[in-house]
């Protein structure tokens, strides 16, 4: 395992055990069930090489194979989005723009504020197009290397994101262009609604 899959699961390898006929699918459903991999597969996109060669899903497997988890390199996912329900987490979203060519990764979260939650309302596949758009041009404004987004929809706690932006760059000082104008832009053009929930009396 290599960057931000071996520094997540706390270590470099592990061995496993497949039966004769097993596809690269199959191992990649192993390694799943394995501790702290499982979380980490779920939320970062990889491929897996098979005796240092790219392998496909149904690649089949034979005894004493290599196999090699590789994560996102530069140029092979550098755009992430989501909107909808449920709380963002800022180690994920930074997660998807880690990267080793990459010295500078800049965050931003909003939050509720002056209210005990906001509701969120979107257009969910305009929102998400719009986003990726977005990001698409900063990252070719302003030389970045990545790029993630992700924006809430339904009630918000004060205490929670209802945004997140994460860029990642070569220096900082296009990264925090980067993600200024990332967040400026979705907030102006994402088809998304904030609706201050009415105070029980």
């Amino acid at each position: 395992m290599f960057a931000v899959l071996r520094q997540r699961a706390g270590r470099d390898s592990v061995e496993i055990q497949m039966d004769e006929g097993a596809t690269v699918a199959d191992a990649l459903a192993a390694l799943a069930e394995e501790p702290g991999l499982g979380e980490v597969l779920d939320r970062v996109e990889v491929r897996m090489a098979v005796n240092r060669d790219y392998a496909e899903p149904a690649t089949k497997l034979s005894a004493d194979d290599e196999l090699a988890l590789v994560p996102p390199v530069s140029g092979g996912a550098p755009v992430h989005v989501r909107v909808g329900p449920g709380p963002i987490s800022l180690e994920d979203v930074t997660d998807r723009v880690v990267d080793l060519s990459a010295g500078a990764v800049v965050t931003f979260q909003g939050f509720p504020r002056d209210v005990p939650q906001l509701d969120y309302e979107a257009y969910g596949e305009m929102a998400e197009e719009r986003m990726g758009a977005i990001l698409t041009d900063c990252i070719e404004r302003h030389g970045l290397t990545s790029a993630a987004a992700e924006h809430r929809t339904g009630p918000v706690p004060v205490e929670e994101a209802s945004v997140l932006v994460a860029v990642s760059a070569p220096h900082r000082a296009e990264a925090f262009a980067g993600a200024r104008e990332a967040i400026d832009r979705i907030k102006a053009e994402a088809p998304i609604w904030k609706v201050e929930a009415e105070t029980a009396t």
